[in-house]
């Protein structure tokens, strides 16, 4: 048997949430919520986040920061 729950129950079951545990409580519970179930998507995607930021590469040259000393840089 579902259950369906208009504006008006909703309204009062979050405000008797709210007078048995204060909204300090209330407030960190939801945050811990939110982490829990952030950290359940990363667990699902294999660690990839979906929501992240996008940072550019730092370098797409192949140049060498300092120069190769090997025989192939001696002139003939």
């Amino acid at each position: 048997m579902p259950l369906h729950f208009n504006a008006l129950e909703l309204v009062i079951l979050l405000v008797i949430v709210l007078v048995l545990f204060g909204a300090g409580r209330v407030t960190r519970l939801g945050g811990e919520l939110g982490a829990g179930i952030r950290e359940f998507r990363k667990g699902l995607n294999g660690g990839d986040d979906v929501n992240a930021p996008v940072t550019p590469a730092e370098s797409t040259t192949n140049t060498p920061s300092a120069p190769i000393n090997d025989a192939s840089n001696k002139p003939l």
